[in-house]
């Protein structure tokens, strides 16, 4: 049986931002899903919970862990979720997981700072999403660029959605998981701010750090991004043929 990726998005975007790692997996014959979280993407006129994304990545992973093995793969928001998933009472059946720009607890002055933050972009003319491009054009490589945007900005459910994060125990959820699992962060990540507590509580973990990256590591750094995917699954098939 081959290996099934999942990839849930982070918040604000969609499906889309995997679209580099769909094409590196489609290259190499591996099956793969990337969902769209409540409110994101094509699914962008429902109000996002906690139990529909985390629902919605259940569903996904147990569909695709009827074809085989299971890694599952999250970034930001994305990432936090598959934590809280993976490590939940319910043992899921995932094989792996790569968690990305996601060492930081959601909860307290960090997630209330990130949300007037947040709320301040959005009201500036055109909700920021000007000052979104020109991030994105000084940070992202060309071919990837658009793949944030190409399935629309969910910015009516950013603010839901951030503080539905906050109901989430990751630490717990962190020490429950006993699969392998991988941590990749930017090295200038904001969200690198628990990372030295993540390392305490996931000893086994292992942690890349990439190097000349932001949060967004996926898209600026997609080769190496795709290498840690690499590996992820040759650690599974390995595991899965001993």
């Amino acid at each position: 049986m081959s290996i099934q990726v999942v990839f849930v998005h982070g918040i604000r975007t969609s499906a889309t931002m995997w679209r580099s790692q769909a094409e590196y997996l489609d290259a190499r014959g591996t099956a793969w899903t990337a969902i769209d979280l409540p409110g994101h993407g094509t699914r962008m006129d429902e109000e996002f919970t906690l139990d529909e994304a985390l629902h919605t990545i259940d569903v996904a992973v147990r569909a695709a862990a009827d074809a085989g093995p299971v890694l599952l793969v999250g970034h930001s928001m994305g990432g936090l979720l598959c934590l809280a998933y993976t490590g939940g009472a319910r043992r899921p059946p995932v094989a792996g997981l790569v968690a990305a720009a996601c060492t930081s607890l959601p909860r307290g002055g960090g997630l209330a700072a990130y949300r007037l933050f947040a709320r301040a972009v959005d009201s500036l003319p055109d909700r920021g999403l000007w000052l979104t491009r020109r991030m994105l054009a000084a940070t992202i490589p060309v071919e990837t660029r658009s793949d944030f945007a190409a399935g629309g900005y969910a910015l009516d459910m950013q603010d839901t959605a951030l503080r539905s994060l906050a109901a989430l125990d990751i630490a717990t959820a962190v020490r429950r998981i006993d699969v392998p699992l991988w941590f990749v962060n930017g090295q200038y990540d904001q969200l690198r701010l628990n990372e030295p507590l993540f390392r305490r509580l996931a000893p086994r973990a292992e942690f890349v750090i990439v190097p000349r990256t932001t949060h967004l590591v996926t898209a600026m750094r997609p080769r190496i991004f795709n290498a840690v995917l690499q590996l992820a699954m040759a650690t599974i098939e390995h595991s899965a043929a001993s």
